[in-house]
């Protein structure tokens, strides 16, 4: 599926702002809800450690890292990875600046990128997010794949092993799901936090992926 649009990119020449545009990278693996999103506010410089939820954001502060590797296991560079949650009562907190209808006005405020560095390795600061109020549905950390220049799709989401609603057979899901694992085994900090790992493996389970050469 070939996204139908182009980004408009700011950049800085001479002291003056200029707009750009770019063909964005088309979605794999099927349709994809909000996979416009994550080309939605994005940011031109993107490092290997960001921010999702703001420090003063309420909730217990969770710690994602992870490694991102292609089919043969080797860690990859430059790939970035778009994540979004609830807050800790289980809403995406809106306030991002988006107009209502918009995909990224419905992933809410805590959202961002990561772009892996030399070792493939990436890391998110943020908080533990609730689980939808009234359902069963487990907690869980949403996460886009943008392979510059090649393409761009969902995985599987992070979801903690220590969750009650978790059932045997999302368990059984998730251990070969889209993206590698995607069962975390939450691990405190020692500073009144969590920690997860979330390894990445590039286009594992995903439809029409053509694996990188």
């Amino acid at each position: 599926m070939k996204l139908l649009f182009s980004i408009l990119v700011w950049s800085v020449a001479g002291g003056l702002a200029v707009a750009e545009t770019r063909e964005l990278e088309p979605i794999v693996g099927g349709p994809c809800e909000g996979c416009e999103a994550v080309f939605q506010g994005m940011p031109g410089e993107i490092p290997s450690q960001a921010r999702l939820a703001p420090a003063e954001e309420p909730g217990d502060p969770l710690v994602i890292t992870g490694v991102v590797r292609d089919a043969r296991g080797q860690p990859v560079p430059g790939i970035i990875i778009y994540a979004y949650h609830t807050d800790r009562g289980g809403i995406y907190p809106q306030g991002n600046g988006f107009d209502r209808g918009t995909a990224a006005y419905r992933h809410g405020r805590i959202r961002g990128w990561v772009r892996t560095d030399g070792q493939g390795h990436y890391e998110f600061s943020t908080i533990r997010p609730g689980g939808y109020p009234g359902a069963d549905i487990p907690e869980h950390v949403h996460l886009h794949v943008i392979e510059p220049g090649r393409c761009t799709y969902y995985i599987d989401d992070i979801v903690f092993d220590d969750d009650p609603r978790l059932t045997a057979r999302q368990r059984r899901q998730l251990l070969t799901g889209r993206g590698g694992n995607g069962l975390a085994v939450p691990v405190r900090d020692g500073r009144n936090g969590w920690r997860v790992t979330r390894d990445i493996v590039l286009g594992a389970g995903v439809p029409d992926y053509t694996p990188r050469h």
